[in-house]
């Protein structure tokens, strides 16, 4: 299991990251206790990315048990320093199930507080490693959008004051180190900015979409990854499973997340996007490859790329997940992967 060093710390990762945002919903505690135990024991895997919100999709009735059932294990295996943990406070929202006076979600310094002492307690451990904005303040487009908007800059806490909400907690010791998801190039600068001059600690990761067929990270975060190590936690690296083949020609698995929850992948359903896919899962097997491996694998070898979010329901899952990275990526598949690139421009933003 490849190594890779999380921003400019000295933590090292495995290049491969637990997702589990399933757990709690489609998986029990049992089944995530299961996926735990192969994932470090066997395969040796060290980072487990998880959040206040989990599980998907995000509800009053389950809020926290992802947390709760990480928690658990991390108790019964009493062993935690060789793990890497990462979590991640709630963006803007109308989720008031999240907060315990029953507020909207804003990353303010209270809200801050309460959500780490809250992760803290469902993971039964003294620190997170990794604490994430799961998305931004700021009441910007955030999901599957294609153009940008104006907001109203006024309604926003500074980015400043959430900074120093985290440095309070890295200064404690309740968390090691911090970290973006979903953000914006503007914002991830920013935040490098203020850290800089105030001596607070630097964001080391983004966690975005990115796949085959949501490449906006290309763009301009990329560069950012690279020249300022705030490297890319890639999530939904299968497309929500669509780069799986699954549900190819209009198949729908029962118990597939399509299935359960098919208003969560319309940004794999927009003008474009099911072309692009049929021309990945093709491309993978004229390659002699599952669409599985042709797609994690992909994923992987991007030099901005710390570590790529797997996740799965069953073990069977993610046992192809992970034994996806084994192949080795060669130059006919990158110019595969340029190819499509080419051809569809990232049309699953």
């Amino acid at each position: 299991m490849e190594l890779r060093t999380l921003g400019r710390t000295d933590l090292k990762v495995t290049s491969i990251c637990l997702g589990t945002m399933t757990w709690g919903e489609q998986n029990t505690e049992a089944e995530a206790h299961e996926q735990l135990n192969y994932a470090t024991a066997e395969r040796g895997i060290n980072f487990i990315d998880t959040a206040e919100m989990y599980p998907v999709p995000g509800d009053s009735r389950t809020q926290g048990r992802t947390e709760t059932y990480i928690g658990t294990w991390l108790k019964a295996r009493a062993k935690r320093d060789d793990l890497v943990i990462a979590t991640k406070v709630t963006g803007r929202s109308a989720m008031t199930w999240c907060r315990d006076d029953g507020s909207n979600p804003r990353h303010t310094r209270a809200q801050i507080d309460e959500a780490v002492e809250k992760s803290l307690r469902r993971l039964q451990t003294d620190y997170i490693d990794l604490y994430q904005l799961h998305w931004p303040d700021r009441n910007i487009p955030a999901f599957g959008f294609h153009a940008y908007y104006d907001y109203d800059e006024s309604d926003m806490v500074p980015l400043e004051d959430i900074l120093e909400s985290l440095n309070r907690h890295v200064e404690k010791g309740n968390i090691r180190h911090i970290g973006v998801s979903n953000e914006h190039p503007w914002a991830v600068m920013k935040f490098l900015a203020i850290a800089e001059a105030r001596g607070w600690p630097r964001m080391v990761s983004n966690q975005c979409v990115y796949n085959l067929v949501s490449r906006r990270h290309d763009y301009a975060s990329a560069e950012i990854s690279m020249r300022e190590q705030v490297g890319l936690l890639a999530y939904s690296p299968l497309a929500q499973g669509y780069l799986t083949g699954k549900y190819d020609n209009g198949a729908l698995p029962e118990k597939s997340r399509k299935a359960l929850f098919s208003q969560f992948l319309g940004r794999y359903e927009g003008a474009g996007g099911q072309e692009a896919i049929a021309d990945c899962n093709d491309t993978a097997r004229r390659l002699g490859l599952t669409p599985t491996q042709f797609a994690l694998k992909f994923v992987e070898s991007r030099a901005f790329v710390t570590s790529n979010i797997i996740g799965a329901t069953t073990m069977e899952q993610l046992k192809e997940n992970i034994d996806a990275h084994d192949i080795e990526w060669t130059d006919e598949m990158e110019r595969e992967s340029r190819r499509i690139q080419k051809e569809h421009r990232s049309p699953c933003p």
